[in-house]
């Protein structure tokens, strides 16, 4: 036993030789002297690498590593390593680092880099699979950041049903501009407002200067903190560590990150002693409790590509019409960018994702019963915590008797003739019952950027954006420059996006993604022409053009679809990936 910040930890086991199960595989069993003989030449490439003789009877730990230096969300996750190395060999393991590569959103958006961030989300599973796999190793521990990091870290404990948890690195902290705080979504939206004329180009940096003080993941409630969210509801991370920053106004790693280090590194032993693993954990009500927790925040549209995906990997059989299902119980509870006023470091100061669970498991939304990573059952976790009336005066999260929005104000998938499969709307608790205009029709993202900033996007139209999706681009880039445009042009309430891209968390607006048939396989949303009038109806779940059957499918007949150049990776992507409606998976 020790203490650990007045804590009593037990430690499950004095001697973690007992945990090592698969990795005999790898260093070799010395009660097996024909086995243990074989592994020789294994044993000596080890010694190389640093090996004693007592390290082969440990247990073998794989650490998930995204890491680059060229982004603030996972800048840090080299010293975060170096701090789960440590732990883990003093506590009688051996810890392999899996590295795998990472492409920022926010840095590659509204650039042809973008292509890359969807597909780095199953080539980061794929990559950490590979070596826990390869190195047969015993357990896992998995970090994610930036958005497409956080179902990667996932998704390789559930395609082979792994013990396992995963960790956030954590959310970065607002930056301060002329007396208010601001994010990510501040510089994308401040940059439609410089093509509107708004502002000149000295405010315009002096925003992007301000905006991000450090490390960590984008602030508000965009899809790294959705997804983050998501993972601690689904019982993947720890209860409250969703919500902890990244550093602190020194851009120093905080001492409750560390603990959360270690707490991750107790409870991932105690998996191991009690034998559970991912599946385990994972199941259909798992996800729902995701789904509902994504609807309470308010999260990104990125969250039903990343939960459907997560879903396939665990073999649950989840659809994407259970978002509309759930989302129909659960209304709209926290007041959190980009749709609202606050950052996930002011619902952490609050109690983080532990406070919305609580009253959503009082209501019934959610299931107690499921299990998490902490070797409790969600209700377990949530005995200890406040209700939402006891923790004072705040208007960062609301009551269910009083919410911002109620259901269905949020995301809402929608089907019709442009949406045969389906495609995905958000309102973030905005009360759009209809909407009916011209359509605007782009091939590109970029060209639909321009005509914006040009000034040739009207209020009432409907801008489409095609061939973005994720064969048609391929990769499925976000929107968000254009997007944000659009707010920063004043055209936020007054113009509907709709596009088989997808859309940024930081998205605030009309906007409509992951319409399928994507227009590369020839779904109807390639029969558009400029003058179209499409209508979106929130209320029937519909999106509609005012075209025949008939006139859809001799258009059709008639297109040559665009074939945007895709080798190495990206063509790779564009023969395996499946349907947004499905998660965009690779298998």
């Amino acid at each position: 036993q020790r203490r650990v910040r007045g804590s009593l930890l037990v430690f499950y086991m004095s001697d973690k030789n007992q945990f090592k199960n698969q990795s005999y595989e790898l260093t070799g069993d010395r009660t097996n002297v024909v086995q243990w003989a074989k592994k020789a030449g294994a044993r000596s490439h080890l010694r190389a690498a640093g090996f004693k003789d007592e390290d082969f009877a440990k247990p073998i730990i794989t650490l998930g590593v995204p890491y680059s230096n060229a982004l603030p969300c996972n800048n840090k996750f080299k010293f975060l390593s170096e701090i789960f190395v440590e732990i883990l060999e003093k506590e009688g393991t051996k810890a392999f680092i899996a590295s795998t590569p990472v492409i920022s959103d926010g840095v590659t958006n509204g650039a042809p880099g973008m292509r890359y961030s969807l597909p780095s989300r199953d080539l980061i599973a794929d990559c950490i699979e590979l070596m826990h796999e390869g190195y047969m190793a015993d357990a896992i521990i998995s970090l994610g950041g930036c958005d497409k990091t956080l179902p990667a870290s996932v998704m390789p404990l559930a395609r082979q049903n792994l013990i396992g948890i995963t960790l956030y690195g954590g959310t970065i902290l607002p930056g301060l501009c002329n007396g208010v705080e601001v994010d990510i979504m501040n510089v994308m939206e401040s940059i439609g407002t410089y093509g509107a004329g708004l502002i000149d180009i000295e405010e315009l940096n002096r925003i992007e200067c301000l905006a991000l003080p450090g490390s960590g993941s984008c602030g508000g409630m965009f899809t790294a903190n959705t997804m983050a969210s998501a993972i601690e509801a689904l019982g993947m991370s720890l209860p409250g560590t969703a919500s902890h920053p990244a550093v602190d106004s020194n851009n120093v790693v905080t001492e409750r990150k560390k603990q959360d280090i270690l707490d991750t590194v107790h409870a991932l032993f105690n998996l191991m002693a009690k034998n559970i693993r991912t599946r385990d954990i994972m199941t259909k009500k798992a996800f729902e409790n995701a789904i509902a927790i994504i609807y309470a925040l308010g999260g990104s549209t990125n969250g039903v590509l990343h939960l459907l995906a997560l879903a396939r990997e665990a073999d649950v059989a989840l659809d994407i019409q259970d978002f509309n299902r759930i989302g129909a119980k659960v209304p709209l509870l926290a007041n959190l960018t980009p749709s609202g006023k606050y950052r996930m470091r002011d619902l952490d100061n609050i109690g983080g994702i532990p406070i919305v669970m609580k009253m959503l498991l009082d209501a019934g939304i959610i299931h107690g019963d499921c299990l998490t990573v902490s070797g409790k059952t969600v209700a377990e976790n949530l005995a200890g915590v406040p209700k939402l009336s006891e923790i004072g005066k705040q208007d960062i999260v609301f009551p269910l008797d009083s919410p911002i929005a109620p259901p269905l104000r949020h995301i809402i998938v929608l089907k019709g003739n442009l949406a045969p499969n389906t495609a995905v709307l958000k309102l973030g608790g905005k009360f759009v019952p209809i909407f009916k205009g011209p359509a605007i029709v782009f091939d590109d993202e970029q060209s639909a950027f321009e005509s914006i900033m040009k000034g040739n996007v009207k209020k009432g139209m409907v801008l489409v954006i095609r061939y973005e999706g994720p064969k048609g681009s391929p990769g499925m880039p976000e929107m968000l420059s254009t997007t944000a445009a659009l707010l920063g042009a004043g055209l936020g309430q007054d113009v509907a996006l709709i596009t088989d891209g997808r859309f940024s968390g930081a998205t605030r607006g009309i906007m409509i993604g992951h319409v399928t048939p994507e227009a590369y396989d020839k779904g109807p949303i390639a029969a558009l022409a400029d003058g179209d009038v499409i209508t979106i109806d929130s209320e029937a779940k519909t999106l509609s053009v005012d075209l025949t059957d008939e006139v859809i499918l001799k258009r059709l007949s008639e297109i040559k679809v665009p074939i945007k150049p895709a080798v190495g990776v990206l063509g790779k992507y564009r023969r395996t990936v499946q349907g947004a409606e499905l998660g965009a998976i690779t298998h």
